[in-house]
């Protein structure tokens, strides 16, 4: 039941946000592959334009979920998965940026919008970096995507600078903006005792 039909009903969708340390259950795994044919049918983002195949869709979300450097976060609607975000850890090879992460691909399925589900990601991810010790996250999207761009900003990133051939839809360049947080100072930080894995 969407959540406009629920609304018709009285009743009060149950919205909820969760890291998935585990693999996902076969229908879990089907409704992020249909969230995320809702959420590109729609124009909303992490690199697609046309819809994939199906199973690739499905080889990506187990993809990241087998990445080490990668951590799945999801929404739920109701119990059923209806957007996602992965916070993607630095290298171990660059002990420079090693204190910087980054957030990719937050998206909600437009049935599922409307719900305070992009802010309770977005709040889980700067969570979840903060407990593993990073300072700074960093983000960039396409101008085109409006929302995102609002949420971003209301939650206090900085915009770093604009990239004016980003990306291309529809054979066309479309600009990007690339923006950063600073989480938590590198003082409150115990380099011993950080767990960015």
């Amino acid at each position: 039941m969407t959540s406009e039909q629920m609304q018709k009903t009285g009743l009060k969708p149950v919205p909820s946000v969760e890291w998935v340390s585990q693999p996902l259950s076969i229908g879990d795994l089907n409704d992020l592959c249909d969230a995320t044919e809702d959420a590109i049918n729609a124009g909303g983002g992490f690199g697609w334009i046309h819809l994939p195949n199906r199973n690739l869709l499905e080889r990506f979300w187990q993809g990241v979920l087998a990445m080490p450097a990668r951590m799945l976060f999801v929404a739920r609607l109701d119990n059923v998965i209806c957007g996602a975000a992965q916070l993607i850890l630095p290298p171990r090879s660059n002990e420079a940026q090693s204190y910087n992460t980054q957030i990719s691909g937050l998206f909600i399925a437009p049935w599922a919008r409307g719900q305070g589900l992009s802010r309770r990601l977005l709040d889980i991810v700067e969570k979840t970096a903060t407990r593993k010790g990073f300072a700074v996250i960093n983000i960039d999207l396409r101008e085109t995507q409006d929302a995102a761009i609002q949420l971003y900003e209301s939650a206090n990133y900085t915009l770093i600078g604009k990239h004016p051939n980003y990306a291309v839809v529809d054979g066309k360049f479309v600009a990007g903006r690339s923006y950063y947080k600073l989480i938590q100072p590198l003082e409150n930080i115990d380099p011993n005792n950080r767990d960015n894995t």
